[in-house]
This record gives C-alpha cells, sequence and structure tokens, in this order.
C-alpha cells in the first residue's frame, strides 16, 4: 500500500502531518514532498511520473489560494486525486476550495473539506481497501469502534438526565 502527499509549501507540513500520521498507522507507505504546481513544476512533473510507475495507490495534494497543485497533478495521472484546501490568510480557504472542486470534466479532483488532511486520509484508505482486503477489514472494525464509542456516550448522557 503506497501513497504519496504532495504539499504546495512548507507553511501547509502542519496541516497535513494528521492526515499523514493516520496512514503510516494503517500501514501505508507514504512519500511526502513540498513541491509548487507555480515554482517547481519540473520537479513535481518528476515526481508524479515516479508515482505512475512506482505502485503508488492514491495521491493526497495540499495547497492554498490559487490551489492549482491539485488540478496540475491530476492532469498528469489517473491515479485517484484528493485535493485538501488549505485555509489562506485573506479568504480562509474558500479560494482554495473553489480552485479544487471547478476542475473541467475529465479530469476530477477528490475534495475533502477545507484543512481536512485528516479525512483525506481516511477516503485514501477507503479507496486503497478497494485492492486490498486486509485494510478493508480494519476500516470496518475502525467503523464499528467509533460506532461503540458514539453509543457509549450517549448511554452515560442519557443515564446522567434520568
Amino acid at each position: 500500500m503506497k501513497a504519496a502527499v504532495i504539499m504546495g509549501s512548507a507553511s501547509d507540513e502542519a496541516k497535513v502531518e494528521k492526515g499523514i500520521a493516520i496512514l503510516k498507522e494503517y500501514g501505508v507507505d507514504v512519500e511526502v514532498r513540498a513541491l509548487s504546481a507555480h515554482r517547481a513544476h519540473r520537479a513535481l512533473s518528476e515526481f508524479v511520473e515516479e508515482c505512475n510507475n512506482n505502485g503508488t495507490d492514491v495521491i493526497l495534494t495540499a495547497a492554498g489560494m490559487a490551489a492549482a497543485l491539485p488540478g496540475v497533478v491530476a492532469s498528469m495521472t489517473v491515479l485517484p486525486v484528493i485535493g485538501i484546501p488549505i485555509k489562506g490568510a485573506s479568504l480562509d480557504g474558500m479560494d482554495a476550495l473553489l480552485s479544487i472542486v471547478q476542475m473541467p470534466s475529465g479530469i476530477p479532483v477528490a475534495t475533502v473539506a477545507i484543512d481536512g488532511a485528516k479525512n483525506a486520509a481516511w477516503l485514501a484508505l477507503e479507496i486503497m481497501a478497494i485492492k486490498y482486503p486486509k485494510l478493508s477489514e480494519k476500516l470496518k472494525n475502525n467503523r464499528q469502534a467509533m460506532e461503540k464509542a458514539c453509543l457509549d456516550t450517549n448511554n452515560e448522557i442519557s443515564e446522567k438526565y434520568k
């Protein structure tokens, strides 16, 4: 199981760390890069080409402001690409969100919430679970644990007000 995480700049690292941790917790080999679609397009192209040929299953991309990175990456691969819009200084991440979701037909980018690296990781795991049955089983067990925790909390609250 292999995923790539590409952030548009090093300043995005704090926003994607929790997602990387989730992927690693599930045994995914993660390659991480900070490559701007605007400032390092040749290196970005080379890395995406590596992903196309080295068994990478999914690519997570994090970018703020104009957020061209996810779309540029998606244009260079048929691997699933997940875009993570990063909150910027002036428009609270709405600029990045709209840039990522408004892709032209035929070049899709799955998009999660602003600063949603954790959900991007969960989505990547679900995509990989199609190919890896053991991963699917782990995810099902995790969902059952979440349900149990929710019901336990519900019972505590219900008991408190009886």
